[in-house]
């Protein structure tokens, strides 16, 4: 691609942008049963009603079943981040966060009645109770600037039962203590249980079951999790302590954590493909060590906030680890390198379309002597490319001699032909950071930018009346960009490549696979990826400029003579490349000769 055509490819998409800015239709939020659901809740908030137990149940729970009596009644109580509504039976009845919204635009909600179910089953009397089923009586006070919310049940003036949640004026952490006086549990363990239908918040259903788990960190420092992906159930069981359970969204977490252990437990994940309002049915049961109840130490913290690496990285060890940022050295390069210039960047510009295109020009700027060097290979492997095409017509039934008489060339103008494909490897790691990255950075969420009204998920300017296999429903612009400016990239190394045959196609089909990969994908990477592309033809163009072909062929011209001259130096690499070549000749006629015998 010349100058004029990397100018005209750059005017085009201008101007693509400029009128999907001002000419894009607003979109439409997308409402879900579940927000509906959420709504009459709220209406119910103040509502008691009396509880109808019966005889046979109340006799059950002993000297306790008098506590199974009463009205349920609600205590709110907010913070800077969260809206708590905490039921007088012990356990979280709603939460909101209030800095957040669904993609519909109604309140955020990680529990509300109609999706979250609590259980604190203990052993008392020799039969089986339920603690959250109790009516306990609340209490409001103020230490310092945290809220303490104490829900205690009295069985008499030295026996009781307690529920004690504190509430920081700030932030996502609860703190919550169990605790027990004068009341004797039976068994080692206290067995608490969330079940957790998670609603859908985002945008795209399928995308939401992919990045949904279950999480878990062991007393030992191991992290791990059930598989995200698929649709069949998934279950783990622990027989050694855990200190922590998320159940982690793609963009939010919902979490219980030990500050002592939970001594075992088990987590399952389900799907129902059917409900659309629903992502997955999360179920988490723990084991609470009864002897910590009764001295005390059942203390924990809730943890219900954003999947933000700057909000998890200090909540406990292993916990950061609930934000995927892919494998080493991948999670390296985001974690050191693209979050920390992100976060510099947001904090004086609100634009997160400009601030992509600067984390473009930050990235093309580090790896510009790599490119450089790249481009410099390529133009050198050029330039050899009518030798290479002669050696290959003289060898034409003999590739051994062939491969012999190309890296004696090599080695004769002093040509690395390698030169041009390792700065590129080298590459690799950053671009692939990017496909982990941009999917699930949460500061993306919701952001417009032109035509796309979230870069967090795909940016839709046509909905199909029907689904494409491996494509989707909808068409997605910046990837169609994205492809677009690939292929033109690819036929334009092409100019400059040696590269022939199936590989040279193969570079075309690699863009039409992914126009279909990332189709949809955060809108966020495929506009990264258009804009690097961008940069990479004006770059290019401007090392063509700097890059002197005749100055070139007539350095390794004089490596030629050098070398007929036996003045010349050899490179390491191209010494063991060619004693590996040697070798492999050596062993195809001991075969070949072997064989004739």
């Amino acid at each position: 691609m010349d100058r004029n055509s990397a100018i005209g490819m750059t005017l085009i998409a201008v101007l693509l942008m400029v009128y999907f800015y001002f000419f894009s239709p607003s979109p439409t939020p997308v409402i879900t049963k579940k927000t509906d659901s959420i709504a009459s809740v709220l209406k119910k908030e103040e509502a008691t009603q009396a509880a109808k137990v019966d005889s046979a149940v109340i006799q059950s729970y002993g000297n306790l079943g008098s506590l199974l009596q009463g009205s349920e009644e609600f205590t709110k109580v907010e913070n800077e981040d969260l809206r708590i509504v905490l039921s007088n039976k012990g356990f979280i009845s709603e939460l909101e966060l209030k800095k957040f919204k669904t993609y519909s635009q109604k309140p955020l909600y990680l529990i509300f009645n109609n999706n979250n179910s609590f259980t604190l089953k203990a052993t008392y009397d020799g039969k089986d109770v339920d603690l959250y089923q109790l009516f306990y009586t609340p209490s409001v006070r103020k230490n310092a600037d945290t809220t303490i919310i104490t829900l205690k049940a009295k069985i008499s003036e030295s026996s009781f039962i307690s529920h004690i949640y504190s509430v920081p004026p700030s932030g996502f952490k609860i703190g919550y203590k169990l605790e027990s006086s004068g009341v004797t549990f039976a068994g080692k363990n206290i067995s608490f249980q969330w079940r957790d239908a998670i609603a859908l918040q985002e945008k795209d259903i399928a995308d939401s079951r992919n990045k949904t788990t279950i999480n878990y960190f062991s007393n030992d420092g191991k992290f791990d999790g059930l598989t995200e992906t698929g649709d069949d159930t998934r279950e783990e069981a622990f027989a050694n302590p855990i200190k922590w359970v998320s159940i982690r969204q793609k963009f939010f977490i919902s979490s219980i954590i030990a500050n002592q252990s939970f001594s075992g437990g088990e987590v399952k994940l389900s799907v129902n493909t059917s409900d659309s309002s629903v992502v997955k049915n999360a179920s988490v049961e723990l084991f609470i060590p009864t002897e910590n109840v009764s001295s005390k130490k059942a203390s924990f913290d809730y943890f219900f906030g954003p999947n933000d690496f700057k909000v998890i990285n200090n909540v406990t060890p292993g916990f950061d680890e609930n934000l995927s940022l892919g494998w080493p050295p991948m999670s390296w390069i985001n974690r050191f390198v693209i979050i920390p210039i992100f976060k510099f960047l947001e904090r004086f510009i609100g634009n997160y379309g400009i601030i992509i295109v600067l984390l473009v020009l930050f990235v093309k700027i580090v790896l510009l002597p790599l490119s450089y060097s790249s481009y410099l290979g390529m133009a050198k492997m050029k330039l050899l490319k009518p030798e290479m095409d002669a050696i290959k017509a003289k060898n034409a039934d003999n590739m051994a001699q062939s491969q012999q008489d190309t890296m004696k060339l090599y080695k004769q103008v002093g040509v690395n032909p390698f030169a041009g494909c390792i700065p590129l490897l080298l590459q690799m790691p950053i671009l692939f950071a990017m496909f982990t990255f941009f999917p699930m950075s949460i500061e993306l969420r919701q952001k417009h930018f032109l035509w796309a009204e979230d870069l967090s998920t795909y940016d839709s300017i046509l909905n199909l009346p029907f689904t494409i296999p491996f494509y989707g429903d909808h068409v997605s612009l910046f990837v169609l960009l994205m492809t677009a400016s690939t292929i033109i990239y690819q036929w334009q190394n092409n100019q400059i490549s040696t590269v022939e045959g199936p590989m040279k196609t193969m570079g075309y089909i690699m863009p039409i696979i992914f126009l279909f990969v990332l189709n949809s994908f955060s809108a966020g990477l495929s506009f990264y990826y258009f804009v690097s592309n961008l940069i990479t033809f004006t770059q290019q163009a401007v090392i063509k400029r700097f890059v002197n072909e005749d100055k070139i062929k007539a350095i390794m011209e004089e490596n030629k003579k050098k070398s007929a001259t036996g003045t010349g130096t050899k490179s390491k690499f191209m010494t063991k490349l060619e004693e590996a070549m040697k070798a492999s000749e050596e062993s195809r006629k001991a075969a070949a000769s072997k064989k004739k015998k």
